[in-house]
């Protein structure tokens, strides 16, 4: 029996088709696959989170109808059992887990998952990881890998994780309160989030390729 045409034409690197498509549940399993399974590493999630808070405003949008307090529940739900899964994940599979998978990014963000741990310490990486796309998917079965205490990084993921995901969706939701048909708006706001979130990930590689020029050069 073939699926609705809805189902057919969603894309997944798309927030609004995500959230027009599944709604509050797509939410919950988008921030439970990027924040705890390393192959939700693409996933928008970011991105997500904001207009999902922005759509959430009565009347933003005649084509998704989403409830605030279901977006809230599902996006700290999913991110805070996505992280402790991937934990979990680390801890079991060690090291291995990383350096079977081939992807590019993965590796970078498990490089700068780790300089975060070094440089700040558990707590402060934790927390800060939340808002670096590809290194918040990297970082919890890093932590586990490493042998963070299980204690410590629950307490500092809740605490980032919840900030991460409410602020974000509270965000685009006061936007949408502010700025009539904000709808027609989308895109451009969208690609602003995404810029705004790739922007650590840009600005590590430059360093990184600098410190590799400096090294060559010594």
């Amino acid at each position: 029996m073939p699926l609705p045409a809805l189902h057919q034409a969603v894309n997944v690197l798309d927030a609004t088709s995500l959230l027009s498509s599944f709604g509050a549940v797509g939410i919950a399993v988008v921030m439970f696959a990027e924040t705890g399974l390393l192959i939700g590493f693409f996933l928008p999630g970011d991105s997500l989170l904001f207009t999902a808070g922005l759509l959430s405003v009565s009347g933003a949008s005649d084509v998704v109808h989403l409830t605030l307090w279901q977006v809230l529940v599902a996006a700290t739900a999913g991110a805070l059992l996505g992280a402790q899964t991937g934990y979990v994940i680390g801890r079991r599979g060690g090291p291995a887990l990383l350096a079977r998978t081939k992807s590019r990014k993965i590796h970078q963000g498990t490089a700068r998952a780790g300089e975060l741990l070094e440089r700040y310490g558990h707590a402060k990486a934790v927390v800060l990881a939340r808002f670096v796309p590809v290194v918040r998917t990297v970082l919890n079965p890093l932590a586990g890998a490493l042998g963070v205490p299980a204690r410590a990084f629950t307490f500092w993921q809740v605490a980032g994780g919840t900030v991460w995901s409410v602020g974000l969706v509270l965000g685009g939701y006061a936007l949408g309160s502010s700025v009539p048909h904000v709808d027609t708006y989308l895109l451009p706001i969208v690609a602003v989030i995404v810029a705004v979130s790739l922007a650590p990930l840009v600005l590590e590689l430059v360093r990184s390729r600098r410190r590799g020029s400096s090294a060559e050069g010594l």
